[in-house]
């Protein structure tokens, strides 16, 4: 009797003990399990979370560039309409600066440099002439008397009593083909025209062999000779001074850089 009971122990430990190593083991795998899972969630959370991010940085990215794509745009309007503003501003002072030139044989166009009281205008204007006479935008009319003249060069510089505003000249050297040119003048008679266009091309030869002539397509007229031709900061790049004839958009304009060069040789002085 007494060994049966003790077999019933044994028998009653060992199902325990198997019970208990059972537990443990369901226990163990499911905190693995249970590890796993969260695991799982938080990769699955992590990659939701930079799918989230790279989509918000995508869309910001592309916000950001629709945005500058706008205000790209705005500015290029922005600058055409202060472009065409400043033209209108810049015609408006520079025309004060030009002037109707009148002789007993011919008439032209010229313009005012230095202190205010000389005028570059085209040698043919004036050669030949007894009288000459200078008539302003404000319909101020002065006698000019002739400081010198180069032939060669087609160039005269005159001189009033007056005090006018004068223009500035431009380095020559470091205009540009393609940028904008205003030409202001008196074509066939028609007092203080004003055309614009661009630089054609730049050093071409003239008849006279010098190679200081600025191509440009702007309208030039008989009359117009010895108007200047003008950059978008108001400033004198060159003299009009022939046209290819028989053809549209072939002016020429002595540059201002021999300008400057001839006009001070013909004054004895550095005035420009």
């Amino acid at each position: 009797m007494e060994h049966h009971i003790n077999v019933l122990y044994g028998a009653v430990i060992l199902l325990l003990i198997v019970q208990l190593v059972s537990f443990t083991f369901v226990s163990s795998q499911s905190a693995k399990l249970i590890a796993q899972q969260n695991n799982f969630e938080e990769e699955i959370r992590g990659s939701l979370g930079s799918v989230r991010q790279e989509n918000q940085y995508q869309i910001g990215e592309i916000v950001r560039s629709i945005s500058q794509q706008r205000s790209d745009f705005e500015n290029q309007i922005d600058l055409l309409k202060s472009t065409q503003q400043d033209l209108s501003i810049i015609i408006e002072d520079a025309i004060k600066k030009v002037v109707t030139i009148t002789t007993d044989i011919s008439a032209g166009t010229g313009f005012v440099v230095a202190e205010g009281d000389y005028i570059l205008t085209n040698n043919h204007v004036i050669d030949g002439s007894t009288v000459i006479q200078v008539q302003t935008y404000s319909n101020e009319v002065y006698t000019a008397e002739v400081v010198g003249a180069d032939a060669l060069a087609d160039l005269a510089v005159l001189r009033i009593s007056g005090d006018l505003e004068s223009f500035e000249l431009a380095d020559s050297d470091s205009v540009s083909i393609g940028q904008k040119a205003i030409a202001i003048g008196n074509p066939l008679g028609l007092s203080f025209t004003v055309t614009e266009g661009i630089v054609s091309a730049l050093d071409r030869e003239g008849p006279n062999g010098l190679n200081s002539y600025i191509q440009t397509d702007v309208t030039l007229n008989p009359g117009n000779s010895g108007g200047p031709l003008v950059d978008k900061d108001g400033r004198v790049i060159g003299m009009a001074n022939f046209k290819v004839g028989g053809a549209e958009g072939l002016g020429f304009a002595l540059e201002s850089n021999m300008l400057r060069i001839k006009t001070n040789e013909i004054v004895g002085s550095e005035v420009l």
